[in-house]
């Protein structure tokens, strides 16, 4: 964490919620010089601290601490790897990450573009994979291997998913490669839905 933005954010708070450094000392229950050393960047509010000043602020002690600039690579990964949900149920892929993504976008660094990247590709994928199944029962790809064999036609059905499963699972581990290196993740092949 940067201590710079954290002093900085709490005299943001503290001026928007219109008081002086002494008033929010008092209504803290801090001493006067804790506050100025905190906004002067001299001090870094920890437990019972941080507690007393974000009440005061009317605030979270997480909104008072910027957490938007700590790095968790561990859960990024994770969230990367739960987009192999997919394996088990075409939709846990995307769903699994939505939920990685929902719960920590505004606290953890990269979770929100990584997240959004996971899901504009997954979501692109079960369109494809959906469209395929479709397309297949309702004849249009029937009718365009009439004179293929039962077998050739069943093999013809899961070749293409097979391809679709294995560019999913091979995204997935390339771009849980890039995070762990701290590389910009590149899901290729999807739609910017989230951006």
């Amino acid at each position: 964490m940067k201590n710079l933005d954290l002093a900085q954010r709490v005299k943001d708070l503290r001026r928007r919620k219109g008081v002086s450094q002494e008033v929010l000392a008092e209504e803290s229950g801090l001493s006067l010089r804790t506050i100025q050393r905190i906004e002067n960047n001299e001090t870094v509010p920890r437990g019972d601290t941080l507690k007393r000043l974000a009440i005061a602020l009317n605030t979270t002690p997480d909104k008072v601490i910027d957490w938007q600039v700590q790095e968790d690579k561990g859960y990024l990964t994770l969230m990367n790897f739960s987009a192999l949900g997919f394996l088990f149920f075409p939709l846990l892929g995307i769903i699994l990450p939505l939920i990685f993504w929902l719960l920590k976008k505004d606290k953890l660094k990269n979770v929100n573009d990584v997240g959004k990247s996971i899901l504009n590709f997954e979501i692109t994928w079960s369109i494809l994979f959906y469209l395929y199944i479709v397309f297949w029962f309702s004849g249009l790809v029937g009718r365009i291997m009439k004179n293929v064999e039962p077998q050739g036609i069943f093999l013809k059905f899961l070749v293409p998913i097979m391809i679709l499963y294995l560019y999913n699972i091979v995204m997935i581990l390339f771009n849980t490669i890039r995070v762990y290196r701290n590389e910009k993740t590149k899901y290729v092949l999807s739609l910017r839905l989230f951006k």
